[in-house]
């Protein structure tokens, strides 16, 4: 079981070094990283080429950075990263027997918020609870997916937005995820610079919204 971890990328140059770092010490075990880059102007892709990974060029858009990274892969299981998330450590190992104890197709981690404010842990308590119930994983919960169920379900959406609730839909409907319950760290910077109560609200009107059928691309113009 070979893994590829794709890391779209894009204005993330504040909090590569920790990435970089453990990513580093995956490549070292033999796992492939491919970071794919959306045009940062903010030194990123120097920072990448100079931790010794190469950067792919990519159209600005999480959903087709990280279906070109997967273009690109040749792992056999694909882990989607956010460039502010962190893995746990020993995090491959508990994919791949997770994987192969349940046959599992597809999963994602629990989340940890990282920031000050007290809500941030009852938010990442919440986040994954949802997903059990649901079965939809979120792209901060790190997806990963054997390559063949991926491009049966035709990979990421091309759209701006919930791209990662409308890939766990299509996965779910081949099979239920499997939930690691050691956490990755994700950056709170989205919830404390926006504000806590005021993300909350705005993420779960772009959630009902989108249940409702309203295009990714509007929504998009409202979480701007």
């Amino acid at each position: 079981m070979r893994f590829s971890i794709i890391v779209p990328m894009f204005n993330e140059a504040s909090g590569l070094p920790g990435l970089l770092a453990r990513l580093s010490v995956l490549t070292r075990q033999g796992c492939e990283v491919l970071i794919v880059d959306g045009g940062s102007d903010d030194g990123s892709v120097e920072l990448v080429e100079c931790a010794g990974f190469r950067v792919l060029a990519s159209p600005k858009g999480r959903a087709r950075q990280m279906n070109l990274g997967a273009a690109r892969a040749t792992g056999d299981v694909l882990l989607f990263l956010h460039a502010d998330t962190l893995l746990p450590e020993g995090a491959l190992t508990t994919v791949r027997q997770t994987m192969l104890k349940t046959a599992a197709l597809w999963g994602r981690f629990d989340v940890l918020i990282d920031g000050a404010h007290p809500m941030l842990r009852v938010i990442a308590r919440l986040m994954n609870l949802r997903s059990r119930w649901t079965g939809i994983a979120t792209g901060d919960q790190a997806i990963f997916v054997i390559r063949k169920a991926f491009e049966a379900v035709g990979g990421y959406p091309d759209q701006p937005l919930m791209e990662d609730i409308e890939l766990s839909q299509r996965l779910r409907a081949l099979a239920r995820p499997a939930c690691i319950h050691t956490p990755v760290l994700t950056s709170g910077r989205r919830w404390e610079s926006r504000g806590v109560w005021r993300t909350i609200l705005l993420m779960w009107r772009l959630r009902w919204a989108y249940w409702r059928g309203t295009p990714a691309e509007q929504l998009a113009q409202r979480y701007r």
